[in-house]
């Protein structure tokens, strides 16, 4: 990465693109921000907008560009595919997506891009293991914002329960970032006290916990069903994880990670903490899990191989 100036390239310019770009001008991160889309008149007024907010943030170059632009870029962040109705699971836009997707990583490696992707565009999961596949890179350069946003929903969750601070609760949502999702609460801790014990004193039943992390897996249906999507908490979360490549901060954070044999598991990208520096994944952190925990995470592997599988096998006919 060039020191001093660093670019990132967006592809997608919907509600979550625009929240991310939003996003990355408030915190000032990359100094140069090229927004990519299908509708380039949207790109266009988008990047008009955002570098009117750069006086009160610092300055960054703004605007709007094709794939070709790319080519320079240290981090390509790709919210582009079809959103979410009222109705559908993250799973039932898999075969319109991967479509999205092949079309998008082609003229992205084209272009001479050698930096990091980061997916989000649904479903998550499957989509980033589709992009290293279809980009052909290295593993680990390839991540997917994947339980970030649904952990982040469970520290808010417990937070507002036992009334501390989110960041101060060490808990995670693993597995896909959707409906077989769930909270490794043997593991959880605050401040080094397990999770489990904070509650119990908080008079909180192991039937709370559940109906807390139901109500996590639940969030973004309440959500899509009162607004028609979700964005600011996922442009957060991917600034947070753009900021983490390109200052190289070595920080743990829950994203859609590639598994080499963490878990069991292997040749697939699951929803895990994960060391996040200038290089991608540095290191996929193992969560001790209990029995419970270890079979929700083989089912929830088990649901994504099976709707990766019959996704490329239909891109391919």
């Amino acid at each position: 990465m060039a020191l001093g100036r660093q670019k990132v390239a967006l592809v997608g310019d919907g509600a979550v693109g625009s929240s991310f770009a939003f996003s990355m001008v408030q915190q000032g991160i990359a100094e140069e921000f090229v927004i990519i889309d299908v509708v380039k008149e949207r790109t266009e007024g988008d990047a008009l907008d955002l570098e009117d907010a750069t006086v009160f943030t610092s300055p960054k170059n703004i605007y709007a560009g094709d794939y070709n632009d790319c080519a320079d870029a240290d981090v390509v962040v790709i919210t582009a595919g079809a959103p979410q109705k009222p109705g559908e699971t993250r799973l039932d836009l898999v075969n319109k997506n991967l479509k999205i997707m092949q079309s998008i990583i082609k003229p992205i490696v084209d272009s001479g891009f050698d930096g990091i992707i980061v997916v989000a565009a649904n479903p998550v999961d499957i989509l980033t293991y589709a992009a290293q596949k279809f980009s052909g890179f290295p593993k680990e350069r390839v991540i997917g914002s994947g339980t970030s946003l649904d952990t982040s929903r469970l520290q808010v969750a417990l937070g507002h329960k036992l009334n501390i601070d989110p960041r101060s609760i060490n808990a995670y949502i693993m597995g896909e970032h959707g409906d077989s999702e769930f909270a490794a609460y043997s593991a959880a801790t605050v401040g080094s006290q397990p999770l489990v014990e904070l509650t119990k004193e908080a008079g909180l039943s192991k039937d709370d916990l559940l109906q807390i992390e139901d109500g996590v897996r639940n969030k973004a249906y309440e959500i899509i069903n009162r607004k028609g999507a979700t964005f600011y908490g996922v442009g957060t979360c991917l600034m947070r994880i753009t900021k983490a490549i390109l200052r190289d901060e070595n920080t743990v954070l829950p994203v859609g990670a590639p598994m080499n044999g963490e878990y069991g598991l292997t040749d697939i990208y699951i929803g895990s903490p994960a060391v996040i520096n200038a290089s991608g994944v540095a290191k996929v952190l193992e969560v001790p899990l209990d029995a419970d925990e270890a079979a929700k995470m083989k089912a929830s592997a088990d649901t994504l191989r099976q709707t990766t599988a019959d996704g490329l096998a239909n891109l391919n006919k």
